[in-house]
């Protein structure tokens, strides 16, 4: 049976935040399709409402499901974006991620999303990272046991939170890596193909 994968999209949310994991997920389906196999993973995007979702840098989505016709899921993903900032004020929004990460087997953010994990209380405690502006934002909460910087990801138990924008690829793939195997994973990153070698960052 696929994994199921709940991808969360709101106002604001921050486009790479969860487009990079959905294509690292996606990609897998076709990777194994390639080897002959079923789908390995079920991913939906998901919202408090039916509406598209206008996105931190304009890009519209239409979810595929509500929070309030979710099934259970095996992994949670929560991108980050200027948006985390007003949902972690949402109690309803707060309550159904707290709900979701009793059962889920894996619970993941990306950049600030790991601002809604500590809101919401499966974060509370952990060891957790997020983008790099926002550390001390985060730290400054006391919510986390602990807010690390120069991290790609981090785990915490069956918590992962991944740093800004485009960590969320790296997670993911390591994520996939952990549900199947690592050779898969390397499959899933070469059918991508994703090996950053970005340009000037040999001047940072």
């Amino acid at each position: 049976m696929a994994i199921s994968i709940g991808i969360l999209v709101f106002d604001g949310a921050e486009e790479l935040d969860f487009v990079g994991p959905w294509e690292v997920f996606t990609m897998a389906n076709e990777v194994s399709k390639h080897l002959g196999q079923e789908p390995v993973h079920d991913v939906r995007l998901i919202a408090e409402h039916d509406r598209p979702a206008v996105c931190a840098k304009g890009m519209r989505v239409l979810p595929d499901l509500t929070t309030a016709h979710c099934p259970k899921l095996d992994v949670l993903l929560i991108p980050g974006g200027v948006g985390t900032r007003r949902e972690a004020t949402n109690r309803e929004l707060l309550d159904w991620i707290a709900a979701v990460a009793r059962t889920a087997k894996w619970v993941t953010s990306v950049c600030t999303g790991s601002l809604l994990l500590t809101a919401a209380g499966p974060g509370k405690g952990k060891r957790v990272t997020t983008h790099w502006s926002f550390v001390e934002t985060l730290r400054a909460r006391g919510e986390a046991g602990e807010v690390l910087d120069k991290y790609r990801y981090v785990r915490d138990g069956n918590m992962v939170t991944a740093a800004g924008v485009s960590a969320g690829i790296d997670m993911a793939l390591w994520l996939t890596g952990q549900m199947h195997s690592p050779d898969f994973a390397r499959a899933v990153q070469r059918a991508m193909e994703y090996d950053p070698s970005p340009p000037y960052a040999g001047l940072a």
